[in-house]
């Protein structure tokens, strides 16, 4: 959760005189959301950002929908898809709307270029993988657990361990923040919410790059990617102060809330968007009353879809899912546990179940990119087919 921060070389006061040690001025930038209003930092440059000495359209981004719109559930297997590729242009789109967009990654290279966002947020959730998200900022380094808060207009670049990485992307074209209840009205974190702001981390180390050259950088706008060549590095930052910066929160500092009746899912909500929340499912006892069920019961979200990234091959009330299954059940049909998925959870102690759920409050439409990696069975999946079996997906 932002709150405010500063790493490196400010003057006492916000827009007044602060010069180089040749005699110059740094170039202060204030970069914010909702214009003058909203969180915002400023940062002081050894070189104005705007020395930029070529631009062209470089790619357009299309994500078509799957044409058949029948009203069904799906299930989509990421660990089919191909591994490779750069972790900012080779991502495989599977769902979108007009307010977030869920996106999935697997690259093994860096990027040789800066790269920054223009019309979304960016959450990354990091299935897999550890290295430093380098940006204007500093320095955050991330590891498996992590979700990344990149807000909309922050260049950054992954720089990556040689380790396999696994990328959850969700982009939001609002906002993304902390759940307003989780917040009194001074903006500090309530106690009894389900972490603390000790559990966010902010970048660490601001390393300041003077050097003059050619310096690509491609940012997503107008449904394409724009790249642009700087005329400096462009992490040349001094120093800068304020609340909007890159993040990371790790869902195993995500505290879970119990009780001795079933909880419902907005106790597992970890940030919200506009139209959509994002929720963590994490390692946890069950409920504690000796009559409890601690599968979920059928329910009908009759304003929202739901959608679940399975980060564990566990999941208490799901049969036929792997390990990167991601599940897509939408507004107009409920859905609940698999067939002997209840009876089974009676008595059961406790869960090892690691997922992330966003929940739209829009439809979702398919990409037709994850179309090759679909179950088209899955649907089928709470048939009962004698003694508490169900139906095998289609392999």
């Amino acid at each position: 959760m932002p709150t405010y921060h500063t790493l490196g070389q400010i003057p006492r006061k916000r827009h007044i005189v602060f010069r180089r040690p040749d005699g110059g001025l740094y170039a202060e930038q204030l970069m914010g959301n909702e214009g003058f209003t909203g969180p915002s930092a400023l940062l002081y440059h050894i070189n104005p950002p705007t020395t930029i000495r070529s631009v062209r359209r470089h790619s357009e981004i299309v994500w078509e929908a799957d044409p058949d719109r029948t009203l069904r559930h799906r299930h989509f297997r990421t660990a089919r898809l191909p591994v490779g590729g750069s972790p900012t242009l080779d991502r495989t789109p599977v769902l979108f709307n007009s307010d977030i967009a869920m996106l999935f990654a697997q690259p093994d290279r860096m990027d040789d270029h800066f790269y920054r966002n223009a019309q979304a947020d960016e959450v990354v959730y990091v299935g897999e993988g550890s290295g430093v998200l380098e940006s204007q900022f500093g320095e955050l380094p991330y590891r498996e657990g992590d979700y990344l808060m990149i807000h909309r207009g922050i260049m950054h670049r992954y720089r990556m361990d040689a380790v396999p990485h696994k990328l959850l992307i969700m982009e939001s074209r609002g906002y993304v923040r902390t759940p307003s209840r989780y917040r009194n009205e001074y903006g500090q974190i309530v106690e009894g919410a389900p972490y603390s702001e000790r559990d966010f981390r902010k970048p660490e180390e601001l390393r300041t790059y003077d050097e003059q050259g050619e310096f690509k950088i491609l940012v997503k706008q107008y449904d394409g990617l724009n790249e642009m060549v700087l005329d400096h590095h462009p992490f040349d930052v001094v120093g800068w102060d304020g609340m909007f910066y890159p993040w990371a929160f790790n869902i195993h500092d995500f505290e879970p809330i119990v009780g001795r009746i079933h909880q419902p899912p907005p106790v597992h909500q970890t940030f919200q968007g506009d139209g959509f929340v994002i929720c963590s499912f994490c390692p946890r006892p069950f409920d504690f009353d000796p009559e409890a069920v601690p599968a979920p019961y059928h329910h009908s979200n009759v304003d929202s879809d739901e959608v679940l990234y399975y980060a564990s091959s566990e999941f208490m009330s799901r049969k036929g899912i792997e390990y990167g299954s991601i599940t897509h059940h939408p507004d107009g049909i409920p859905h609940g546990p698999h067939p002997g998925r209840t009876e089974a959870s009676l008595g059961a102690k406790a869960t090892n179940e690691l997922a992330v759920m966003m929940d739209s409050f829009r439809p979702m439409r398919v990409a037709k990119s994850a179309m090759a990696i679909e179950d088209p069975d899955y649907f089928k999946s709470w048939v009962d087919t004698g003694g508490g079996g169900f139906v095998p997906p289609t392999s």
